[in-house]
């Protein structure tokens, strides 16, 4: 039964693969640098590591935004948040994963009536709009020191293309290994807190509860580089902006030093003793890379930006919590009063006194307020495709 419970874990855990592996690799395979095969090896390697030894950072901070306490809620909410991602993997957009669990915990919190934990949201919900920023700013500055380096240098072009290949190679390495330490968290978080898992010994390491669980993530997301990967990454390789070999490779390395800056414990650790606090929060690596684009863009000039399919990104971003939370709340009343599957009560029930009246007005106007947002992003979706049908008809007509 257990089996059974966390295969909705392991779906996400290949959707998450499937989608978010063109934020690893989705440059370096789109500038003709790296094979798509190479690629995909690599980062399956090394996100199972980053997943096993550094994942339990970014999952504390997402167990406090919603505690989920039964394995049927678990198994819903990473469900919701699976086919969140398929369909958005299905239409070709780079989604967050991230973003999908979110709308999903909400989703619970609000089915069970559970306080949504305003800090733990606040930090998520800055994470979004300060991580672009970020990857926009490390790969700005990144790749002006390489331009620098490349003019004070006097190298042959074919070895400067080997190094730049070299260190392609092994950005795509750390890049992997942040997402699984980072992203981990979205695939396997919501069963750490309602599955009690002994610590397992072998001859050379022992892993825990939750590490048996991340390296089961690990290798789904794994097999979802390996099988369905390649649909995004032309979406994202090549088509927001035509990216050299050497600026893929910073676009690269931005986004994964900005993953590991909020999945690693020992250097939040070390900037707290300084006075600066930062938190441990799973990150959309689709946001951070199309950030670490957005600054290549701006480094060589915005008109090399393909601003239409940004919106189209963009528009993803919006849609993916509302749509994610949607199912997870309608999935969760089906599987709780259809099938008599506890999905979870409210550790921290909301108490109903005026002022809180008020919040429940605000959040189901807000919801209704996201869900015709959602509806018309899948109309126009529609629209998009029946224009497409219209123009491939019209063309086979003047034939």
């Amino acid at each position: 039964m257990l089996v059974l419970f966390i295969s909705s874990g392991l779906f996400l855990g290949w959707s998450l693969g499937a989608n978010d592996a063109s934020n690893i690799f989705g440059s370096a395979v789109g500038s003709r640098m790296v094979s798509f095969t190479r690629a995909a090896i690599i980062a399956s390697v090394f996100v199972i590591l980053g997943a096993v030894l550094q994942g339990t950072g970014a999952s504390d901070t997402l167990g406090k935004l919603g505690t989920v306490n039964a394995i049927g809620g678990s198994f819903t909410i990473a469900l919701a948040a699976a086919l969140t991602v398929y369909l958005m993997t299905k239409a070709s957009l780079p989604v967050s994963s991230t973003q999908a669990i979110v709308g999903a915990i909400i989703g619970w919190n609000l089915f069970t009536g559970s306080k949504i934990d305003a800090h733990s949201l606040t930090q998520i919900l800055l994470s979004w709009i300060i991580c672009p920023v970020l990857g926009a700013a490390f790969a700005y500055l990144l790749y002006h020191l390489l331009k620098i380096w490349r003019k004070n240098t006097r190298t042959h072009l074919i070895k400067y293309e080997a190094r730049i290949k070299l260190g392609l190679i092994l950005a795509c390495a750390f890049g992997a290994y942040s997402l699984g330490a980072n992203n981990i968290s979205n695939v396997m978080g919501v069963f750490v807190t309602s599955m009690n898992l002994q610590d397992a010994s072998f001859t050379l390491f022992s892993l825990t509860g939750a590490q048996q669980l991340f390296l089961l993530g690990g290798i789904a997301i794994a097999a979802g580089i390996l099988t369905y990967s390649k649909k995004v990454i032309s979406t994202l390789g090549n088509n927001l902006l035509e990216l050299s070999s050497e600026a893929a490779m910073v676009v690269v390395l931005s986004q994964s030093l900005v993953l590991f800056i909020f999945s690693s414990a020992s250097l939040a650790s070390l900037l707290a003793r300084i006075g600066i606090t930062m938190p441990l929060v799973p990150v959309s690596s689709t946001q951070v890379v199309v950030g670490s684009i957005l600054g290549i863009g701006l480094y060589k000039g915005v008109r090399n930006i393909n601003f239409k399919l940004l919106g189209g990104i963009a528009s993803g971003w919006i849609t993916t919590p509302v749509i994610a939370g949607i199912i997870g709340f309608f999935l969760l009343f089906f599987m709780k009063n259809l099938f008599g599957i506890d999905v979870g009560h409210a550790v921290n029930p909301v108490v109903y006194n005026q002022n809180n009246l008020n919040t429940e007005i605000f959040i189901k106007y807000s919801i209704i307020v996201l869900i015709v947002i959602a509806a018309a992003y899948l109309i126009y979706l529609a629209l998009r495709e029946n224009s497409k049908s219209k123009k491939l008809n019209e063309s086979g007509t003047l034939r």
